[in-house]
């Protein structure tokens, strides 16, 4: 009966835990999609976003996509996140950028007000 209790608490608590583990960060925005340091002139669409120092390792990031959300501002403008998660391919470099993700206009537009020009975010690898 002890072993049954303990493993009802168990599988409770574990309910409570969540399994995503965002990392925080902060995302602007760009609107020359190319040429990229992953895909010189090759076209991956809208929903694109360049990676920041510490994350382009060498390059090692092309091609992976990311799931972002927006979780507050950086600045006075009010309402800065409209809500809701994008998927963003990396498709370039970003050096000495201003943000951890440089995302497409159009991509940041998605999850933020553009008038904010830089946003908290959480993201995720896809």
């Amino acid at each position: 009966m002890a072993k049954v209790a303990f493993l009802l608490a168990a599988v409770l608590l574990l309910g409570f835990v969540s399994v995503s583990h965002a990392t925080q960060g902060t995302a602007t925005f760009y609107t020359t999609y190319n040429p990229s340091a992953c895909y010189r002139n090759q076209d991956y669409g809208r929903m694109i976003a360049a990676a920041s120092d510490e994350l382009w390792d060498g390059g090692k990031i092309c091609g992976k996509m990311v799931t972002v959300r927006c979780v507050g501002g950086t600045n006075a403008v009010p309402n800065p996140c409209h809500g809701g998660d994008i998927t963003v391919k990396i498709v370039d470099h970003c050096p000495g950028c201003n943000g951890t993700l440089d995302l497409s206009r159009e991509a940041f537009a998605a999850i933020g007000n553009p008038v904010a020009g830089k946003i908290v975010i959480d993201y995720n690898p896809a």
